[in-house]
């Protein structure tokens, strides 16, 4: 049995713990968000996706016939002497410094994707939310060059993500009826990437894929 406290039993500064102790663990219990800097812009609420997903056009994937990488001409310059992977990584990361060239010379990196943290840029890969051969067989096969290369360095959406190297290859460009992050507390935010930015271009989501990240988004709170 519990015994109740009167209300000097505990003082305001020890309310203040109690208050911060519970806030940590209903964060833990609900998926605490991320570090700002691990999250893409761009991420609309739960209600503003599930609007999104219901509006999506449900098509069978496409053939992969025609499909080169080189047809989404990707790690473009974005600003300076940044070029799209280099942005993204001083976006996503904490305390990064760069030479002229814009490469990080130091700074830490959370992978939402795993919660893994790496301070190596090298260990760091820019994933494609929607991989690029996930689009060709979603529409992108009949964009132009130019429409396709906008969507490849697509920085002003939750397209490009900075997560480890290891996170990214299992991913590949498969969709979320055949993986999903393995931190399981991220699943809310990568629906949300995912349905959005098929959303912003227009591209279509077969039958499986729209159960999975329905699934996923079921899980949000907000």
């Amino acid at each position: 049995m519990f015994r109740s406290l009167g209300s000097s039993a505990i003082s305001p500064r020890g309310w203040t713990a109690v208050l911060a102790l519970l806030a940590l663990v209903l964060g833990a219990a609900l998926g605490a968000a991320p570090p700002a800097s691990a999250f893409p812009p761009d991420v609309p609420s739960k209600a503003r996706v599930q609007y999104e997903l219901d509006r999506l056009t449900v098509a069978r994937e496409g053939s992969m016939t025609g499909y080169d990488r080189e047809k989404f001409p990707h790690w473009n310059a974005v600003s300076g002497n940044c070029n799209t992977r280099e942005w993204v990584l001083r976006r996503d990361g904490d305390d990064v410094t760069t030479g002229a060239d814009c490469y990080p010379d130091s700074g830490s990196w959370y992978s939402y994707f795993d919660g893994v943290t790496r301070t190596a840029p090298s260990q760091i890969s820019i994933d494609h939310i929607v991989a690029l051969a996930e689009a060709w067989r979603s529409g992108a096969r009949g964009w132009s060059t130019s429409r396709r290369e906008a969507f490849a360095n697509d920085v002003t959406g939750p397209q490009l993500i900075a997560v480890t190297t290891e996170v990214n290859s299992s991913k590949g460009d498969r969709d979320p009826s055949d993986w999903r992050p393995p931190r399981t507390s991220s699943w809310c935010g990568y629906a949300k990437f995912w349905i959005h930015t098929k959303y912003r271009w227009n591209l279509t989501i077969d039958s499986a894929e729209k159960s999975a990240v329905q699934s996923m988004l079921d899980r949000c709170y907000y």
